[in-house]
């Protein structure tokens, strides 16, 4: 198992589990490949995360780390759009764009290169799932606000799970009559909501694809009492690798790392991190189980300069 993490211009981190010893490459590539990326997720809010928690954080069991480029081609500061299709896609478009190059033309993701080879493929987050870092993986149009356009590409894939808000821009939708959720459900999906239960009382059925929908628009914050993000990841690696034998491709997003950045709300932002992690805690022991996957962790940007100041304690992060 192989851990990677990735901090934009920033640092990249990997854990693969292997039985040689971690310094000792044996060449064999991963079956499986789970990447999280801990959105507007810097050096500065690993550190607070790290502080507030005993200086521990499951992130750092990773083993290989390294730098990713995720700035924009056209402006100075990138976006969520822009960073993650440099690393969905793997080339610089602008802010706002999704999925699509500096030329607005659709460039193929890697969640769509692994189901192409047949491999499972996931997507999980504390957004809305057509917010920008998720639908780069999955939709192409040239505006990350078109978000009824980014559901409607979700139909053009066979993505085997998804998790996460944004259901009024599937069955609620104002450009045109469809009912996305209903033609998930004749695609052969098991579509369920918050309403119908909480995912914590879903076991899914690996024969059929699945979403959940967390939210009609965006999740709550986790002061709000959100916190599906660890048991989607436990739950997305189960059910993706029953899905294929040949592996899969899972993201998860740590959304709303970014918008306490905005708000300026240091301890919401050390709590998103901390929920992060567990996710990636999850990520890593089923790695350590499975032996044949790679964990890669990241961070499409960070967000509001964040630093913490000398003379502070800790007990400030609280």
């Amino acid at each position: 198992m192989k851990q990677l993490l990735v901090i934009p211009a920033l640092l990249l981190l990997s854990f693969q589990y292997s039985a040689e010893p971690p310094v000792q490459v044996t060449g064999k590539k991963p079956k499986n490949i789970i990447l999280l990326i801990g959105d507007g997720t810097g050096l500065t809010q690993i550190s607070a995360g790290m502080y507030a928690h005993g200086k521990q954080l499951e992130l750092e069991q990773c083993t290989v780390t390294g730098l990713i480029l995720t700035h924009s081609a056209k402006h100075l500061i990138t976006d969520s759009g822009a960073g993650a299709t440099a690393f969905a896609c793997g080339c610089k478009t602008y802010n706002g764009a999704i999925g699509v190059d500096k030329h607005k033309k659709p460039c193929l993701s890697i969640l769509e290169q692994a189901e192409q080879q047949g491999l499972a493929t996931g997507l999980v987050a504390t957004s809305s799932i057509t917010h920008a870092t998720p639908a780069s993986f999955i939709a192409h149009v040239p505006d990350r606000a078109d978000a009824q356009a980014i559901a409607a590409d979700f139909l053009k894939t066979d993505i085997d799970l998804f998790i996460g808000g944004g259901m009024k821009y599937f069955n609620a939708r104002s450009i045109d009559q469809r009912d996305l959720v209903q033609e998930l459900k004749d695609k052969g999906y098991a579509v369920y909501d918050y309403n119908q239960s909480p995912l914590k009382a879903l076991t899914p059925d690996a024969d059929k694809p699945f979403a959940w929908f967390s939210a009609e628009e965006e999740p709550g914050q986790i002061d709000e009492g959100r916190d599906y993000l660890p048991l989607a990841a436990r739950l997305a690696t189960g059910f993706l690798k029953k899905r294929s034998e040949k592996g899969f491709f899972l993201m998860i997003e740590g959304s709303q790392v970014d918008w306490a950045c905005h708000a300026n709300d240091v301890p919401r932002a050390v709590k998103e991190v901390l929920d992060f992690d567990a996710a990636i805690g999850e990520a890593i022991r089923f790695a350590e189980a499975d032996g044949e996957t790679l964990v890669i962790i990241t961070a499409d940007h960070e967000t509001g300069g964040m630093a913490l100041e000398q003379s502070r304690s800790p007990d400030s992060l609280d």
